[in-house]
């Protein structure tokens, strides 16, 4: 094995001690690969051919310059403070420069235990990792930004929960692992040394475009503000429902991570819930950009000494900057569902038809993905299929009236919007149906259900004939009403 196949640059674990902790992955007894992102591989510029990948993304070898460390952050989980968390079962290997010049991290999810792992065995089973695998890669086919999934392996172990399953390990692959929580780890502790260190570096690697501003920290609240409002905007335009929207699941660099309990809604409702720990509804599917918000405010809250030495004016400056989420969210959440229906020009009515066209939605149970992909076959008044997903023909019909006059005012030719509308609006999504399909063939020993899943969300947008059954919504006996978080 030629130990340079892979060169790491490692700048988190050249940061202070107090930052993480050094933490080997605890070895396996046999490791074998489930699947190999080789399209990312060739991205990041690892070569699979100098390496042995059951090894080296099990953990049970280490390639030289690797620097395995856990990180530490702490957070708000359900809105409770928790002074400490960090990787309890994922180790950073390290960082690479990839082929387009971007520094990207090396994670292994479900290696073993680590100092912050609080009484836990540090280990995954095999079906949160197949989830995790499936929906983040359908996540950057889909366009919204996310963490990557380089590879799976099973351990030939086993990993006890409610009862006994198969051990899997996930490679993750970030722009960055830093939380709000990394923040909230040393602003609760007062260091105001570590959290000046942390700030300066999430700047340099992540927002070069504040170091020369005149407040990079009130910049950089800025820019994470910008990040998470699109970010979270892609995700209510796709019908996603992350599921546990803690300030330490929330990227500084604006990136979707901890697929834990997530899901994408089949029938639209807006007080959608699907994690099993979710009591309240508090990251149901209509909460999630107000949940960003207050976990942007903690973010903010921890930047106050650096923003400004007078208090009250860092208060003052960070809340204006928090106050603009709002809008911002609202713009890009505007611009995303015009484009669903089709719409490229703005208009003051548009927020009304999109909100009017949601609640007969709502009031219909109509599955979300497939009646905005339906809007297609109106462009070229084939309007059968859109139609038949309400029981309220007139309602729909006058909705549809509206909608074709508003499409008038575009001034495009019926392909054009056609093509938009196919464009923004999926054809094929994780359907948390297929998802448990795939862990229960899996657990059985049969991985084919998987590639073929994975096979299909390569191409969510495209109508692929041959699996036109991975589009439709499930029957009644299988519909999954929770999802769990797998540690």
């Amino acid at each position: 094995m030629n130990l340079n196949s892979i060169t790491f640059d490692n700048s988190y674990a050249r940061l202070p001690k107090k930052f993480y902790a050094n933490v080997n992955p605890t070895p396996v007894k046999n490791p074998n690969i489930i699947k190999l992102n080789t399209q990312l591989a060739d991205n990041l510029g690892i070569k699979l051919n100098n390496i042995d990948p059951e090894k080296f993304f099990s953990g049970n070898s280490l390639l030289e310059g690797s620097q395995p460390i856990a990180m530490a952050y702490a957070g708000h989980q359900f809105g409770h403070w928790v002074p400490q968390l960090g990787d309890g079962r994922a180790v950073l290997l390290g960082e690479i420069i990839d082929t387009n010049g971007c520094r990207r991290d090396i994670q292994l999810k479900g290696c073993g235990p680590t100092p912050f792992s609080r009484m836990g065995d540090g280990r995954a089973w095999l079906g949160p990792i197949l989830r995790e695998y499936v929906l983040s890669e359908a996540m950057e086919n889909m366009g919204v930004p996310t963490t990557r999934a380089l590879s799976a392996i099973s351990t030939g172990e086993s990993v006890y929960r409610e009862k006994e399953f198969p051990g899997a390990i996930l490679t993750r692959v970030a722009f960055s692992h830093v939380r709000v929580g990394t923040f909230q780890y040393f602003s609760a502790r007062q260091d105001l040394e570590g959290l000046k260190i942390l700030a300066d570096y999430v700047i340099n690697r992540h927002y070069q475009n504040c170091v020369n501003d005149k407040n990079p920290y009130l910049s950089l609240l800025k820019e994470v503000i910008k990040r998470q409002a699109l970010l979270v905007s892609k995700w209510m335009g796709i019908g996603f429902i992350h599921g546990v929207l803690n300030t330490d699941n929330t990227s500084i660099y604006g990136e979707t991570i901890d697929y834990g309990p997530c899901a994408f809604m089949d029938e639209y409702s807006s007080n959608k819930v699907f994690s099993s720990i979710d009591q309240t509804g508090r990251y149901a599917y209509k909460n999630q950009p107000e949940i960003i918000r207050w976990n942007l405010a903690c973010f903010a809250s921890c930047l106050l000494p650096l923003i400004d030495k007078d208090e009250k004016k860092a208060i003052s400056l960070a809340q204006n900057a928090v106050d603009e989420f709002s809008s911002l969210y609202n713009s890009y959440w505007l611009k995303i569902f015009r484009n669903k229906l089709g719409l490229m020009k703005e208009n003051e009515n548009d927020e009304k038809l999109i909100h009017n066209l949601l609640n007969l939605m709502e009031i219909n149970k109509t599955d979300f993905t497939l009646t905005f992909r339906a809007l297609s076959n109106l462009v070229n008044n084939n309007d059968v299929q859109f139609k038949n997903y309400f029981l309220n023909q007139n309602k729909i019909n006058d909705w549809i009236d509206k909608w074709r006059n508003r499409i008038s005012l575009e001034g495009k030719d019926n392909k054009s919007i056609s093509k938009l509308i196919n464009s923004i609006n999926p054809s094929y999504i994780p359907r948390n149906h297929r998802i448990e399909e795939v862990i229960v063939e899996a657990l059985e020993g049969d991985y084919s259900y998987f590639e073929m899943l994975n096979k299909v969300l390569n191409k969510p947008y495209d109508d692929q004939n041959e699996y036109k059954n991975f589009q439709s919504p499930p029957d009644a006996n299988q519909i999954v009403t929770q999802t769990f978080c797998g540690t």
